[in-house]
């Protein structure tokens, strides 16, 4: 029986490093909303550098994206190509097959580790929630020791490199998916039946492709004029696909949707619904302090006030500002509120003022006639 030799992948892992680099680039985030945030990626692996983009914001496959393979001493000519034609470039090298060197012999060896497994599925891996532990070699054979988004997995490694593949050609097909019918309105109507069953990932399926070209196309003249039944219908459309991105675990992306979102919602009648749900995420993350004002501003704009009084009276109470929690507790109860649902809040009010409670009482009900 052949020996099992391990191989630790410390040295050779890359998590991170998509974010590190954005951390130095100031134009990051532009570029991962015009270009894509995989394709973006899928460039720096490629060695594709982008030196400038013409945004189409009618239309924006027609996006034209200016790079160079290679470094300026290399002479590499400038290219120019459309976003949808520069994805299936970088997609065509990226799926180009490559032979698997030999498993290195000893250990420290890390340009043998590299080689082995490959540059570009060691740069892939984290992109997809892949990291690798461990290398075993027996005999022909190599397999991977990894979390696959947090779940412990061993797998082959020419299996690995078919998956990591199978989930570039992926990636390609939901862009030309989403690029298809980016802002289809009609979709609005399916992701709220789907909100209404909870079922978050169908949401996603619906409108995870809005938010790019629509944060684009809100700063044309066209988005500007846009009719308000058009801004409203868009508005409904990203505060269902931000508060589904929140039920799945993506708080801050679901922040960043909702705040879109109120944008094209400005003062509407969605608005309400729009800051409602931004309180809701930030309750979410226990970031009850920053829930006040968009729950306060979803009032003012004519929220349902018993389902947000409850809300920011715990807000309140949550920041020890317990004297405004009371006053929002007693303006629950004036909107319908039954005083059993807010019992241990109140509770815990009283538990937390004290005297000063009875002081305040004292001052605010009139004396009792002798």
């Amino acid at each position: 029986m052949a020996k099992t030799r391990e191989f630790t992948l410390d040295a050779v892992r890359t998590d991170g490093w998509f974010e590190r680099i954005g951390e130095g680039i100031g134009s990051f985030q532009a570029l991962c909303d015009i270009v894509g945030e995989a394709f973006f990626a899928f460039s720096m692996i490629t060695g594709a550098r982008i030196t400038a983009l013409t945004v189409d914001r009618r239309n924006p496959d027609n996006t034209l994206v200016d790079f160079v393979v290679g470094t300026d001493d290399d002479g590499a000519e400038p290219q120019r190509l459309t976003l949808v034609d520069f994805r299936h470039r970088l997609v065509g090298a990226l799926l180009t097959d490559d032979a698997t060197p030999s498993p290195p012999t000893r250990d420290g060896d890390v340009e043998g580790l590299q080689l082995h497994i490959g540059v570009r599925y060691l740069l892939l891996a984290p992109l997809y929630g892949y990291s690798l532990k461990k290398l075993h070699v027996t005999g022909d054979k190599s397999e991977l020791e990894l979390l696959a988004d947090g779940v412990e997995e061993r797998v082959e490694l020419n299996d690995f490199r078919a998956r990591v593949r199978g989930q570039i050609r992926e990636e390609l097909e939901r862009a030309a998916t989403g690029s298809r019918g980016a802002i289809d309105l009609t979709k609005v109507a399916e992701a709220e039946a789907a909100a209404e069953k909870n079922d978050q990932p169908k949401v996603m399926q619906l409108l995870g492709a809005w938010p790019a070209p629509l944060a684009i196309f809100l700063r044309t003249p066209e988005g500007h004029m846009l009719a308000p039944e058009a801004r409203a219908l868009i508005a409904k459309g990203l505060g269902l696909l931000g508060s589904a991105c929140v039920d799945l675990g993506e708080p801050q992306q679901g922040e960043e949707v909702l705040r879109l979102g109120i944008q094209y919602a400005q003062d509407g009648p969605v608005a309400s619904d729009l800051f409602r749900r931004l309180g809701l995420a930030q309750i979410s993350t226990g970031r009850w302090g920053e829930a006040i004002g968009p729950l306060r501003r979803a009032l003012s704009l004519g929220a349902p006030p018993k389902n947000l009084w409850p809300l920011l009276a715990n807000a309140f109470h949550r920041r020890d500002r317990h004297l405004a929690a009371l006053a929002c507790v007693r303006e629950a109860k004036s909107h319908g509120v039954e005083e059993s649902e807010l019992a241990a809040l109140i509770q815990s009010i009283e538990e937390k003022m004290g005297s000063a409670l009875t002081a305040w009482r004292t001052s605010v009900l009139p004396a009792p006639r002798g």
